[in-house]
């Protein structure tokens, strides 16, 4: 299946890879199928786990010991005690509450995680858990508390918690008691033992959940930032020898190559005004490499995602056909830490490429003379004056959020946990940083919008004509001025659907 096609679906089986068009459409209801050969896979775990408890010498992390540095003290003995012992102590999240997308996509995340059989949960926390994505249930979150390590324990103690009708959630996208919010959404409360408990939390699934959708997100917007790269250059006159391919195989950088490749595409049939320097800013003449090298660097984040998404993030793991308990450590999310690492990295050149670039069209002196911020009266008006200044900020934030995440490590829990991934921080925080970035995106393109207004020649090339005709009809020209708070934001949400 497709992305596209993921995307229109109108289920996700968790009998098929996840991809990141699932998560995004878990955001809103959507039926969960777990069908006969998840059941399968799951019972056969579960009857497995029963038999290894009925064996007194082969201890179980998390159903018979305590948890954590406490693993060397036996737990309690009733097993819905153990998951109130499980969970209870995990109540210590602080901070806002996480964007519900962003749960609902750590759940689906989870969910398929459980499905796969080798985690010993019960069947019915799989149906229990698919049931929810039908309804509009959201667990209510507090961002902080996990370090991506030993899974996202406090996080995802908090959707269990809800789930069992304790703590808060949200119903209808109002935030309520998890009780009621199950009443209203037609939700049975999960009842849970000691290990449905541990596996519910015991996995990275917030963190790889964030990191998706934040390299989904970047993604978007380094495929806007090529487009609207070559709208510029249609706008000025540029020459597009910058993207000749014979310069872009001598580079030898794939991700370059196949991003020129594309901008060659898109500027097909341009007509070069004949005006400008024989060299243009770096921010058009190096846009190629720029680009290609945050192709690289993405395609790397793809593959951490890819198998993240096909990943059982859990601890133990049960293996029936090998008579098997295995504990290790696949909770630990050192990939995404890295890979979010590397979003953020990508995310801050490529927003200070953005703002390069609209500094560039606002500038006399650069722009081939339009006037000053784009004001269709300078002086009497603005135009993108106040936009160009919130892009500075914008800028600004993302370069201080940019700082590595996955290593900064700090022991923890009577160093049990002696080395730490942050994996947590780094999804988060990469899933900011990408919301920033479409912003950016969106502001260049309302000032490309402004530049045509204000005397740039109509594009040559086809397809960047039509992108203008395209953010034309969605942004007004600003003349006079106004709040251009929510063009930005239009024009983002615009280039994240009218591009392929």
């Amino acid at each position: 299946m497709t992305a596209a096609e993921s995307l229109t679906s109108t289920s996700v089986d968790l009998d098929a890879p996840l991809t990141a068009a699932d998560l995004r459409r878990a955001a809103a209801p959507v039926s969960v199928v777990a069908g006969a050969g998840v059941r399968a896979r799951v019972e056969r775990g579960r009857d497995f786990l029963r038999d290894v408890l009925n064996e007194e010498e082969r201890p179980v992390y998390g159903a018979t010991t305590g948890f954590g540095a406490l693993v060397g003290f036996p737990g309690r003995q009733e097993q819905a005690d153990q998951c109130d012992n499980t969970l209870a102590h995990l109540g210590a999240g602080q901070g806002p509450d996480l964007d519900p997308a962003v749960c609902r996509a750590a759940l689906l995340v989870r969910v398929w995680s459980l499905a796969q059989g080798v985690s010993g949960v019960s069947a019915h926390v799989v149906d229990g858990l698919a049931a929810m994505f039908a309804t509009t249930f959201v667990p209510a979150i507090p961002r902080y508390g996990s370090v991506g390590a030993s899974g996202d324990l406090i996080p995802l103690a908090y959707a269990a918690q809800a789930l069992r009708g304790r703590g808060d959630a949200y119903a209808g996208g109002q935030r309520m008691p998890a009780a009621e919010a199950l009443r209203r959404t037609g939700l049975t409360p999960l009842t849970l033992d000691g290990r449905d408990a541990l596996a519910l939390v015991n996995g990275t699934s917030l963190t790889t959940a964030a990191t998706a959708l934040a390299l989904d997100s970047v993604r978007a917007s380094h495929r806007a930032l090529q487009a609207l790269t070559c709208l510029l250059a249609d706008l000025l006159g540029c020459d597009p020898g910058f993207l000749d391919p014979r310069l872009m195989n001598a580079y030898g950088h794939r991700g370059a190559i196949d991003v020129a490749t594309r901008m060659r595409g898109t500027l097909a049939g341009i007509i070069p005004s004949g005006t400008r320097a024989l060299q243009e800013p770096y921010s058009i003449r190096c846009s190629p490499q720029l680009l290609g090298a945050a192709e690289d660097a993405l395609r790397y984040a793809d593959g951490v995602v890819a198998a993240d998404l096909s990943s059982v993030s859990d601890n133990p793991l049960f293996f029936p056909a090998d008579d098997l308990v295995v504990h290790g450590g696949n909770f630990f999310g050192q990939p995404a830490a890295f890979a979010s690492d590397v979003l953020a990295m990508v995310t801050a050149q490529l927003g200070n490429l953005a703002e390069r670039q609209l500094d560039l069209l606002v500038d006399p002196t650069r722009n081939g003379g339009l006037p000053p911020m784009l004001a269709a009266g300078p002086g009497r008006q603005h135009g993108m004056q106040g936009v160009q200044l919130a892009t500075t900020a914008l800028v600004a934030e993302l370069r201080h959020a940019a700082l590595p995440a996955g290593t900064q490590s700090l022991p923890t829990n009577l160093h049990n946990q002696d080395v730490v991934p942050f994996g947590t921080q780094a999804a988060l925080r990469a899933y900011d940083m990408a919301a920033l970035l479409a912003l950016l995106c969106g502001s260049l393109a309302v000032g490309l919008r402004q530049a045509a207004h204000v005397g740039a020649r109509r594009p040559t090339s086809p397809a960047c004509a039509a992108l203008l005709d395209t953010l034309s009809e969605a942004v007004p020209p600003i003349d006079p001025d106004r709040p251009l708070d929510a063009d930005v934001r239009r024009a983002a949400a615009l280039l994240t659907t009218a591009l392929p």
